[in-house]
């Protein structure tokens, strides 16, 4: 189990610290596992520093994948018309 720390915006640190925000959605270019801990440090972008504020997550899932990998479910065409949502479940 490690700890992996990343900056977040404010809005999204909000939305997690207030339980609404149950995922994250990041570039795939850390590794990290389920079990490991994701160390979010609130990050001002105007300002360009952080605030401060930190969470810790556990992470319980983690799914990889890149866009050409999502054309089985949905036409590349639909995917950079529309774009993706991703849905957070309780």
């Amino acid at each position: 189990m490690r700890k992996v720390e990343k900056k977040i915006w404010p809005e999204s640190f909000q939305a997690i610290l207030d339980g609404k925000k149950t995922f994250e959605l990041r570039l795939n270019d850390f590794d990290i596992a389920e079990g490991d801990t994701l160390v979010l440090k609130e990050w001002d972008p105007v300002a360009k520093n952080y605030t401060g504020r930190e969470l810790e997550k556990q992470v319980s899932y983690v799914d990889r994948k890149k866009i050409d990998d999502l054309t089985v479910f949905y036409p590349r065409k639909d995917i950079d018309e529309k774009g993706l949502q991703i849905i957070s479940l309780k």
